[in-house]
């Protein structure tokens, strides 16, 4: 795979990036992270997250462009964003990178190396952030000491398969204007569940990333935002975003239903 930044990546005995910072010297604690809500089952008491907290144990940092792990990788771990955002690929047969999510505050990163134990896909950040780590092998630990972890880590699962096949009904049956209206809408919903304007926000990911998540030409992703902002469904200043008419772009999507 193509080097996502200039900066060396998890090793293979440790499958951690190499700014890793023990959580008892930052002053971020899960009791008090904004993402919480997002991250841990609900209900969960303090007590739990004073266990979770001390399991934990390390956060990684990132550098924009930097990878947190390489296709082929050992799966060693799993990563909770806490700041910033990630986008992971995978290549192609011809050898070109294919984005396959993009990863906000809240989510879990990693997922795809707990069937084989090696991570079929890379992850690196679209802009300076920070994972929570959570070891493999503490995972079987915190099931057995906070089981409401396991059913969040289910939940969690089965989100992703969702997301997968939206997305596989998203690339199947949507022509290019709908693909891009119905990822807005998306990001939209995501921003709006972490507190975040739902009609104001930053695309991360270049034009042209984003033509390569929604299957569309980096031409026609520049050319549908143009439309849009034409039209009056947004406002387009670089990569900054104004939704000004959210059931005319939730039309775009749903005219077919």
């Amino acid at each position: 795979m193509a080097s996502t930044g200039s900066h060396p990546v998890s090793d293979d005995t440790t499958g951690v990036a190499p700014n890793v910072v023990p959580i008892g010297e930052s002053r971020a604690h899960c009791a008090y992270c904004g993402m919480r809500e997002l991250c841990l089952p609900a209900g969960f008491a303090t007590t739990e997250i004073e266990d979770l907290h001390r399991i934990l144990g390390k956060r990684v940092k990132l550098r924009r462009g930097e990878a947190l792990y390489r296709a082929g990788a050992p799966f060693t771990a799993l990563y909770a964003v806490r700041i910033g955002s990630l986008k992971t690929v995978t290549l192609s047969d011809d050898g070109r990178e294919q984005v396959t999510g993009y990863r906000m505050p809240g989510d879990l990163v990693g997922l795809d190396g707990m069937g084989t134990r090696r991570h079929e896909s890379a992850a690196s950040a679209l802009e300076d952030s920070e994972c929570c780590v959570i070891p493999v092998e503490h995972l079987e630990t915190m099931e057995r000491l906070l089981p409401a972890l396991q059913h969040g880590l289910h939940r969690i699962l089965g989100q992703e398969i969702s997301a997968d096949h939206g997305m596989m009904l998203l690339l199947g049956s949507m022509h290019a204007e709908e693909r891009l209206a119905a990822f807005l809408l998306d990001l939209s919903a995501r921003y709006r569940a972490r507190g975040y304007s739902a009609r104001e926000f930053v695309l991360r990911m270049t034009r042209e990333e984003i033509g390569s998540y929604l299957g569309l030409k980096l031409e026609t992703v520049s050319r549908l935002l143009s439309k849009f902002h034409e039209g009056g469904l947004v406002q387009v200043q670089g990569r900054r975003i104004k939704i000004i008419d959210m059931p005319r772009l939730r039309q775009l999507v749903n005219r077919r239903t």
